[in-house]
């Protein structure tokens, strides 16, 4: 009788494992699922590019060219090699990294968007083509986000 109790404390105690860990992973959004792969690369330096798309007047210039090193901007510009200028560089610096582009997605998903979309890397799980609608019925204020050519730095 000691044995079967031990023995189905033992299978209730394996059940219950098995049945978080499954839940644990099963409730992942797709966003935290890739939020989580990208901190597990554990990429440190790297360069790419954003297009950032909106009714912007700087959109002819884009894309920009950026080179992050220990989670800091080491630098930032046009790829046409044109100078940021101030007040631009107060809206690229919030996606300037692409832990700034997942903060700014969790914001926007919590709330400070009506509509929010994106597609993710398979390999590293960074957003590679994001949709912002700050007020689905307005228009002009949407913006489009788009990471290409990302290469991780030595």
């Amino acid at each position: 009788m000691k044995k079967l109790l031990i023995l189905l404390t033992l299978i209730a105690l394996t059940l219950a494992a098995c049945s978080t860990g499954a839940q644990a992973g099963g409730n992942q959004t797709e966003f935290e699922r890739n939020q989580e792969k990208w901190r597990d690369a554990n990429i440190s330096h790297y360069r790419f590019h954003l297009n950032i798309g909106c009714f912007c007047a700087f959109t002819q210039d884009m894309p920009l060219v950026i080179e992050v090193m220990d989670g800091k901007v080491v630098s930032m510009e046009y790829q046409n090699g044109k100078a940021i200028d101030d007040a631009n560089r107060e809206l690229f610096d919030k996606f300037a990294t692409i832990d700034r582009i997942f903060a700014e997605i969790d914001a926007d998903l919590a709330g400070a968007a009506d509509e929010v979309t994106a597609t993710y890397d398979p390999t590293y799980g960074f957003p590679v083509e994001v949709t912002i609608d700050y007020v689905k019925e307005a228009t002009d204020e949407e913006r489009y986000l788009t990471v290409s050519d990302f290469e991780a730095l030595p």
